[in-house]
């Protein structure tokens, strides 16, 4: 179990749903949700709705990974605790929160409903400090401490596999230590579900910046063929690159920025194209970033 904060060990997927009675009612659902919303589903074998309502209500409590849990009660056998609740139709379902009642509704509802119905309850014990923790992963990582992030960011992954914002921490991570092809194979193997996230969207930009580096040619040199020659965009075009493999990713934006000013269309727009991907590698609110598109903006558009 992570250390960063007070969210209880997701229980095994068998764990977030059980049946209980009575004697378990105060452990299982008013002292349990102390620590996780619990839900309640309160139910019976002969009712029909039940047969619909059951089972969605379960999907969503397991694909909250342990951010709620629920109890079903069958009302034909624990009849007091159904009158103590003043259960008058079924299905109904509670909702318990620290120890009390904070949300029910009766009847079946469509899925769209019970998802956020099950999502709203998510929210209420927060995310168990994983916030704090890829704050504090991406402080070591900016701080140069690269495998202590890493470990951090797999930890956060034990917790939550989709996460985008670790797994593209847990990339740069490799990238940082300069471990390109673990890098590559992760992103590879990201889920699915996050492919498409603008972190990872990130990372790949940075992976493909880190390749190149390892191709730069010398700056200085690169440099004074491009002043005896400015028509010459191969050239300037790889003194971009050897210029962010340097860290100056400003003078890289601006050697691809002159080549779109003299000849937008060069090589198919590979200058528009790579000052994109450092674009995609650098923070959405990265003062290079903001005045790079800009200038791109009006060098296209004027």
């Amino acid at each position: 179990m992570l250390e960063f904060g007070q969210k209880p060990a997701a229980p095994a997927g068998g764990d977030l749903v059980r049946d209980v009675s009575e004697a378990e009612f105060m452990t299982e659902v008013i002292e349990a949700s102390r620590e996780v919303p619990v839900i309640v589903d309160f139910w019976a074998p002969w009712c029909g709705p039940c047969k619909t309502l059951g089972p969605a209500l379960e999907a969503a409590v397991i694909a909250a990974k342990g951010k709620v849990r629920m109890v079903k009660v069958n009302v034909d056998e624990n009849q007091m605790i159904a009158g103590q609740l003043r259960i008058q139709s079924i299905p109904t379902v509670y909702a318990f929160w620290q120890g009390k009642p904070v949300d029910a509704f009766q009847g079946a509802l469509p899925g769209s409903e019970i998802k956020a119905f099950v999502d709203k309850l998510s929210g209420l014990a927060g995310d168990g400090g994983l916030g704090e923790a890829l704050d504090a992963a991406d402080q070591m990582l900016a701080e140069g401490a690269a495998v202590d992030a890493a470990e951090t960011f797999a930890a956060i992954l034990g917790e939550e596999p989709d996460n985008a914002r670790a797994y593209a921490g847990l990339v740069a991570s490799h990238i940082a230590m300069g471990n390109a092809d673990q890098a590559e194979g992760l992103l590879g193997a990201v889920p699915a579900v996050i492919s498409a996230a603008p972190e990872i969207e990130a990372v790949r930009a940075q992976l493909a910046l880190l390749k190149q580096a390892a191709n730069a040619g010398p700056v200085a040199d690169l440099l004074d063929r491009v002043l005896a020659n400015p028509n010459d965009h191969q050239t300037r075009f790889e003194l971009a690159q050897a210029l962010h493999a340097a860290g100056k990713i400003e003078g890289a934006v601006e050697e691809l920025l002159e080549i779109i000013k003299r000849d937008a269309s060069w090589n198919e727009g590979a200058a528009k194209a790579q000052l994109f991907t450092i674009f995609d590698a650098l923070k959405p609110n990265d003062p290079i970033a903001l005045k790079g598109r800009r200038r791109l903006s009006s060098l296209l558009f004027a």
